[in-house]
């Protein structure tokens, strides 16, 4: 199944969809019964006003486009999801064609994120793939050359080594999924556990715009976010309809940019099944990351989940 994230509308006619907000009680079942954890799990898990519901779509939004039924924990656990084993369990990063610097986001700070957000998790940097090695379908779109993400995603299995659990591709040529689209940022495929994403728009000069004092941290975020969250379909959580999550879908750049870094309460406790990490170990590895690049914001607020869980008793 081929999940895409922050994907753009070839044609504008299309219907908004009808989505209706899930209230607080909602939110709170969708991360099932926390009786059987210990008090920083159901910490952990909780919301108690750390997290932003998630908001009324408007105008070409993802939810505003895109029926999603949302994914409880519980249904979670009845898909049954890919988790990593004794064999494979490492993620790995491959690198398609060239990265200018400057234009393209750090390699190795996205590396060190990776890592930080599936902690305890080993991320390892595959060697970069020459673009005349990749067997996809390429058209021209407004003058820039694309390739169909899903001839990628078709060919990626065959790249995964032996002891890993899923990977990520990771490109400086814009995708496509098929004809009637514009673009997509995104696809992962949760079955074969790989995934490709392209960086391409988000700097300020593919549309035109210049970079500036932020431009850097600016594309470092959007990078990661998207890597982390196209990763995350690989565990088989899908899109968040519950909170303002890292796990929403998002239909324009705009969009992408206004979801959070971090996981909701609900897609935090998937995850943790998958993974079985430290919650306050893991961000505490997030932090170090926020502090290192200047996303004040997010150390601020990793700050104080880290102090509400290690509070909480055991």
């Amino acid at each position: 199944m081929w999940f895409p994230l922050a994907t753009l509308l070839a044609s504008f006619g299309v219907a908004l969809m009808a989505f209706e907000v899930p209230d607080k009680a909602r939110r709170t079942s969708a991360a099932g019964s926390l009786l059987s954890l210990s008090p920083k799990l159901r910490r952990a898990f909780s919301d108690q006003g750390e997290f932003k519901p998630k908001s009324e779509p408007t105008g070409f939004d993802w939810l505003g486009q895109h029926e999603e039924p949302g994914q409880t924990f519980d249904q979670y656990l009845a898909s049954r999801p890919n988790i990593p084993g004794s064999v494979r369990k490492k993620l790995y990063i491959l690198p398609i064609g060239e990265f200018e610097k400057g234009i393209a986001p750090d390699l190795e700070k996205l590396k060190s994120y990776t890592a930080a957000y599936y902690h305890p998790l080993k991320v390892e940097m595959l060697p970069v793939i020459s673009d005349a090695a990749v067997p996809a379908k390429e058209r021209t779109n407004q003058g820039k050359k694309q390739w169909k993400s899903t001839d990628i995603l078709d060919w990626l299995p065959k790249k995964l080594p032996s002891d890993g659990y899923a990977m990520i591709a990771v490109t400086m040529t814009d995708l496509y999924p098929d004809e009637a689209w514009n673009f997509v940022f995104g696809q992962a495929s949760l079955r074969e556990r790989v995934g490709i994403f392209s960086f391409a728009r988000y700097h300020p000069k593919w549309s035109g715009g210049e970079a500036n004092a932020g431009t850097e941290k600016l594309v470092l975020r959007r990078a990661t976010k998207i890597l982390t969250h196209e990763m995350g379909h690989m565990f088989g959580i899908r899109h968040c309809i519950h909170y303002e999550c890292n796990m929403n879908g998002a239909n324009h750049l705009e969009e992408a940019d206004a979801t959070p870094m971090n996981l909701c309460p609900v897609c935090l406790r998937k995850l943790y099944y998958a993974v079985r990490f430290n919650p306050v170990e893991r961000y505490g590895e997030m932090l170090r990351f926020y502090t290192a690049n200047g996303f004040e914001e997010e150390a601020t607020w990793t700050r104080q989940r880290i102090g509400a869980i290690e509070v909480a008793a055991d």
